[in-house]
């Protein structure tokens, strides 16, 4: 075996194994896993700080570290997954709800994985709408498929969370008789830039900033219904596969944007999707 590759993949392991400890005794293990571009080749990666280690194989099935490493400034982040579906959840904070009762199980309905960008990519305006409005979201990332999975077993099937911004239409959302096109048009469902296992889901901090200014700002705690018992729900109607994203719902009020703003969705452990909006070109 050759002495100089067998001690770069040990010190690749040792890297990734400090990257992914979590940092009080009995923590879950935290990783931070990357889909990028360099050049022609499009890869995983494990994030180490502000650099992207390559893994062979996928996080959705058994991988390991490489020896190959890239400065994050140096490659094109991707959309983090490639789903089969995407779903969202309408109304899934009170917050959001007004005076309207919360709905007795997950309210879903499908977005179409042709609206997904990612980090950096543009939000384009459409013609013909001129209410359209950013939701800050945690999004699930499924890693196994999923069907009738009971709720205490739900979050074996996560891989882990990710940003998320379900970009809305709101005179289409309105006027139309389905939401195809208030939430499914071509750049509204902005996705990234990593997907993070390990944390608890059902309580992190999720942030709207437009141009800097905060617009939303609540937990994940007060999720009326939270990951588990959406991974369950959906897994009673339809067969989520590896890589399929769930968008679980927005807090409070969302006001409108324009061509020219910046909008970012933060949420805590998992990092900041920044995208600026334009209108469509002519």
């Amino acid at each position: 075996m050759d002495c100089g590759k067998f001690v770069l993949g040990m010190l690749a392991a040792i890297l990734l194994a400090a990257s992914s400890v979590g940092g009080a005794e009995g923590e879950k293990p935290v990783t931070k896993f990357a889909r990028f571009q360099v050049g022609k080749t499009v890869a995983y990666g494990v994030v180490e700080g502000d650099r992207v280690r390559q893994i062979q194989g996928t996080p959705f099935r058994s991988w390991k570290p490489t020896d190959q490493t890239f400065a994050l400034a140096e490659v094109k982040l991707l959309v983090p997954v490639q789903p089969s579906k995407v779903l969202a959840l309408a109304g899934n904070y009170k917050s959001h709800l007004a005076q309207s009762p919360p709905h007795e199980h997950p309210e879903l309905f499908f977005k179409v994985p042709s609206c997904l960008i990612a980090d950096g990519q543009q939000v384009v305006i459409p013609p013909g709408t001129s209410v359209v409005h950013p939701e800050a979201e945690l999004v699930i990332v499924i890693g196994k498929r999923a069907k009738n999975v009971p709720l205490a077993k739900a979050q074996d099937y996560v891989l882990g969370v990710t940003c998320g911004n379900d970009i809305s239409a709101r005179d289409w959302q309105k006027a139309d008789v389905q939401w195809w096109r208030a939430k499914g048009s071509d750049t509204f469902g902005p996705c990234g830039p990593f997907v993070v296992k390990g944390l608890n889901y059902d309580d992190l901090l999720l942030r709207c900033r437009v141009n800097g200014e905060v617009r939303q700002e609540q937990s994940t705690k007060d999720l009326v219904h939270g990951v588990a018992a959406i991974v369950s729900w959906a897994s009673q109607h339809v067969t989520l596969e590896p890589g399929d994203l769930i968008y679980t719902g927005t807090p409070g009020k969302t006001a409108a944007i324009k061509p020219g703003d910046v909008v970012e969705v933060e949420l805590e452990g998992v990092g900041v999707l920044k995208n600026p909006v334009v209108a469509a070109s002519k």
